[in-house]
């Protein structure tokens, strides 16, 4: 048998198949090989500022196929072995125990970098309110969201995750507030179109949660891999579009629930 013979007898998928495989091949390999470089260059020149740099390119978002986050970890905390008053070097690992569900570490690793260097780096009081906000401390994680957005008050992710707190916490008039702000910056906003439609809910503006459910609804279905993984740079990007999809069904839930709210206050 010929090779032209044998090749035209192959199909489409079985080609299709060898070059992801060797594709997928071709990107393992490049990526032990960068782990192996920098191995080398670290054992050369074991400096805290080398592992920290490291330790921030496997967890950056926007760097997919050198996401890490053992290996990050594992570099910080190099870092940390050598000098522990890197800037925002324990505020990283408290972020790496918050993805890894290890919520009682992080708060002693974000408190200790709180504890370290205070309001000089204030994006801390942002984790460390983000994970009270997952141990249910829901009141002390509103006031580090309201200090923190003090330093940043254009920040729509801090204002988003404040009113979630804040609805939480059963201030859902003051969550209104914090995303109507957030929407005057940031109209079409996502994340903020849905908070607020859960707010205005939970404080009974059904008639406009109706018209926000609807906007967030559409927004949702124009979002982008690369505008979710701005908005979360150190998630694996490898969940981007599960991410993506969570959003999505969570406004329609949302629509849903209001929707079905006021048929009920119509019929009584």
């Amino acid at each position: 048998m010929s090779l032209g013979r044998s090749l035209r007898n192959i199909g489409v998928s079985e080609i299709l198949l060898g070059v992801f495989l060797l594709v997928g091949l071709g990107l393992f390999f490049r990526v032990q090989l960068l782990d192996l470089q920098e191995d080398i260059t670290y054992a050369l020149d074991p400096s805290p500022q080398l592992a920290y740099a490291y330790g921030e390119r496997h967890f950056d978002a926007q760097y997919q196929g050198e996401y890490d986050i053992a290996r990050a970890e594992h570099f910080f905390l190099l870092a940390a072995a050598q000098d522990q008053d890197l800037p925002y070097l324990y505020h990283e690992l408290a972020r790496i125990s918050f993805l890894n569900g290890d919520f009682t570490v992080a708060l002693a690793q974000i408190n200790y970098q709180i504890a370290l260097h205070g309001d000089s780096e204030p994006n801390s009081y942002y984790v460390r309110g983000l994970i009270e906000g997952y141990m249910g401390q829901y009141a002390v994680a509103a006031e580090d969201y309201k200090h923190y957005i003090q330093f940043d008050p254009q920040d729509w992710a801090a204002m988003n995750d404040y009113a979630w707190v804040l609805l939480k916490a059963g201030q859902a008039q003051e969550a209104v507030y914090v995303t109507e702000r957030g929407l005057q910056l940031f109209p079409g906003n996502s994340w903020l179109l849905n908070t607020n439609t859960v707010a205005l809910y939970e404080n009974g503006d059904l008639s406009v949660a109706e018209k926000q459910a609807a906007a967030a609804v559409a927004a949702s279905k124009t979002l982008t891999v690369a505008q979710w993984l701005t908005a979360y740079p150190g998630n694996d990007p490898a969940v981007a579009s599960e991410g993506i999809v969570s959003l999505q069904n969570s406004a329609e839930q949302n629509m849903h629930t209001v929707e079905v709210a006021i048929a009920s206050s119509t019929v009584q």
